[in-house]
């Protein structure tokens, strides 16, 4: 039976949602670990539009192993404390303002997992996770998932960003999660190294645009991501005034330490989709392994 027709099956209430979550988590230990993926996610208009960001998403999925499930850290999940996604179907959050109907009428049915949900809580000693029942995938995570998944037959699940929290926290925290890799789980660090809405460049929203100091704190991000250099980048208060323009605050920065705290001695770095938009977003993603 193929996966999207057993969820289907399960859906109508033939088979039972524990069957499913033993079906669908596929946590049995592979030979090589699950890529980590960081990906600018931009405007939500990429969930639903053709364009060249969400091409080179889809073309993605197709580079990489199935995963057995999606972990997204999303930059919009900003929450007190650390809290992973339980539930056996999130729900689609619409939490944007002023799109097109067509946006908020997208629902991307993907399954959860509160089985990989309670064994990621319980990696980390660093804190505790709490299993999260009210949330869901918001369009940090579902418009990228949706062009690489479409048929929604991947579990997805969502584990949030705690705010009162510096930067080495989270890359400590994403250190503890390592292992999931190693059971078919994509990590996806969903985000926008150069975020800054104050300074968009209207006349310029749809082109591929950057400003020279957004620009120029790109290209030195991804030397020091290609040459692992970490602490710079958890330290990034200290990279200057570009650095106090791109990330006015952490959020969307923030899904990258998660990224690179996962990566080990044997992955290779590599880069997609790396343009900025708009004068100060930059949408350049990073492959690790």
């Amino acid at each position: 039976m193929k996966r999207k027709e057993f969820i289907k099956t399960m859906a109508m209430g033939t088979i039972g949602l524990s069957s499913l979550n033993n079906f669908a988590s596929g946590l049995k230990e592979r030979e090589k670990p699950m890529p980590v993926l960081f990906i600018g996610h931009g405007s939500p208009m990429n969930g639903i539009e053709d364009n060249e960001f969400s091409r080179r998403w889809a073309s993605m999925a197709k580079e990489i192993p199935l995963p057995s499930a999606v972990l997204a850290v999303s930059a919009h999940w900003y929450t007190k404390g650390t809290r992973i996604t339980a539930m056996d179907f999130p729900e689609t959050i619409h939490d944007f303002g002023g799109f097109p109907q067509a946006l908020f009428d997208v629902q991307y049915n993907a399954p959860g997992n509160p089985e990989l949900a309670e064994e990621t809580s319980k990696l980390v000693t660093s804190t505790d996770i709490v299993l999260d029942h009210d949330w869901g995938l918001d369009h940090g995570a579902w418009t990228v998932v949706r062009h690489m998944y479409p048929d929604a037959d991947i579990p997805v699940l969502q584990l949030s960003i705690d705010y009162s929290k510096p930067a080495q926290y989270h890359y400590q925290l994403a250190q503890q999660l390592q292992s999931l890799r190693k059971k078919g789980v994509l990590i996806i660090g969903s985000g926008n190294m150069v975020h800054n809405l104050r300074m968009v460049a209207w006349d310029k929203i749809n082109d591929t645009y950057g400003y020279d100091w957004a620009l120029d704190l790109n290209e030195q991000f991804k030397n020091l991501i290609s040459n692992k250099a970490h602490t710079p980048l958890i330290n990034y208060h200290q990279l200057g005034r570009a650095a106090q323009y791109a990330i006015p605050t952490p959020e969307h920065y923030l899904p990258l330490l998660y990224t690179l705290g996962m990566q080990n001695d044997k992955d290779d770095v590599s880069f997609f989709n790396d343009k900025a938009v708009a004068g100060s977003l930059t949408m350049t993603s990073v492959k690790l392994g």
